[in-house]
């Protein structure tokens, strides 16, 4: 294989709403980048293999919106499945990107996030982590016992369903489930139900009592499901950081000491926001195009 040094590994975070190239080296170091919009396939994909095209990569890492196919044994592999932008259903991702001609490890955008977190972030050398992203939509990214985690798909761990507070007049957004995670905690959830967007609320203390109830209830599932050795949380709700000690501290009150590890003891250091200065979906994607050169 060629030097470390020398190689450029291409990075595309491929998100519902944009597009994010990059080059960088296998050290960790990001040469060059660019966004574009998320369009039609038939506009959006030969964009993106150009741009790869006219950089001389030698492998490629994706993080793909979903669900997605990320079994390599099965038909759908690198497809987009049953996602709500129409014109990405059941689209063969992975056969669109096939002309660049070099290698390529596919996986779903949070996980790709939570494997950057993993090998260049805040959670390096740990081997079971949680990574969950708050925005546009819930989805969550796991590591465990140092591979990330599939299984029959992948996890949809922001679908969780959730207790709805007796209190919480919203409406769940989730078009599938009425007291999901995502439906009931997602940035388009709190516009819905408070007629405002987050940011725009940072002062409403009872916006933030609702949303970190949801998400304290949220993490103690994953906790009891995946026993995460760090749990990590990022996207754009997550930017209102007054809510981090509330998740905290009810966390805490939930789990009632049914979990002692000193992990969770320390939860200031067990439940922390997103490192890699928010560059943890291209240096996954990273990771995966490494791991996709060396096999």
């Amino acid at each position: 294989m060629t030097e470390k040094s020398t190689l450029r590994i291409g990075c595309l975070e491929a998100g519902g709403t944009k597009m994010v190239m990059a080059v960088a080296t296998p050290e960790g170091m990001i040469l060059e980048r660019e966004e574009i919009p998320t369009k039609d396939p038939a506009i959006t994909v030969p964009a993106i293999v150009q741009w790869f095209s006219e950089r001389s990569i030698d492998a490629l890492g994706v993080g793909a919106f979903g669900p997605t196919g990320v079994d390599p044994n099965s038909d759908t592999y690198g497809w987009i499945l049953e996602t709500p932008k129409t014109a990405w259903r059941h689209y063969d991702f992975l056969g669109g990107l096939s002309a660049l001609d070099v290698p390529v490890g596919y996986d779903t955008d949070v996980n790709a996030a939570c494997l950057g977190e993993a090998t260049y972030g805040i959670a390096k050398g740990l081997d079971t982590v949680v990574y969950i992203t708050i925005g546009t939509g819930i989805g969550a990214g796991v590591l465990a016992g140092g591979k990330l985690l599939h299984g029959m798909l992948h996890p949809e761990a922001g679908h969780i369903l959730l207790r709805k507070r007796s209190y919480d007049t919203g409406a769940s957004v989730c078009a599938y489930h009425d007291s999901c995670f995502e439906g009931l905690a997602s940035g388009p959830s709190i516009e819905q139900r408070w007629g405002a967007k987050g940011f725009e609320l940072a002062d409403k203390a009872e916006v933030w009592e609702l949303e970190s109830d949801y998400i304290a209830e949220a993490l103690v599932d994953y906790v009891m499901v995946y026993s995460p050795e760090r749990i990590i949380l990022g996207g754009g709700v997550m930017k209102q950081e007054q809510l981090f000690d509330l998740v905290r501290n009810k966390f805490t009150e939930l789990l009632n000491n049914y979990i002692s590890t000193p992990q969770v003891k320390a939860v200031d250091s067990y439940i922390v926001p997103a490192g890699c200065n928010g560059d943890q979906g291209i240096l996954g994607c990273l990771a995966l195009g490494v791991a996709a050169l060396e096999q």
